[in-house]
């Protein structure tokens, strides 16, 4: 059984970091594109990041530059490191593992306010 299990949300102010993980079980994750999506209220869920099982990564246009992502595949962990945090950042943050099926996370909240 895959689960994903994220951690790391919170509350922070604009211009603030947050560091998000995600650690996965039941799979060998090793193998496996992952990646990082958000949905905000009232919004479609967004990708945000993906970063290949031979470490090449991918950014939404509005995260380039201040968000990244990495892995760990000896702890079977995504993270996603994000800096010079934004109002409109605040979302759910999802991460999924990307194969034939895809599996989700539960989501964590983040939020950026003043």
């Amino acid at each position: 059984q895959v689960q994903l299990v994220e951690s790391g949300g919170g509350l922070v102010q604009p211009g603030g970091s947050l560091s998000l993980s995600c650690a996965a079980s039941g799979i060998n994750f090793s193998l496996y594109t992952m990646g990082w999506s958000r949905q905000a209220p009232g919004q479609e869920r967004e990708l945000v990041a993906t970063i290949t099982r031979g470490g090449s990564t991918n950014y939404a246009d509005s995260v380039k530059g201040r968000f990244t992502i990495s892995r760990d595949n000896a702890k079977n962990t995504v993270y996603l490191r994000m800096n010079s945090l934004k109002f409109e950042d605040t979302a759910v943050y999802f991460c999924y593992l990307q194969g034939l099926t895809n599996y989700w996370g539960q989501g964590t909240q983040v939020t950026v306010s003043s």
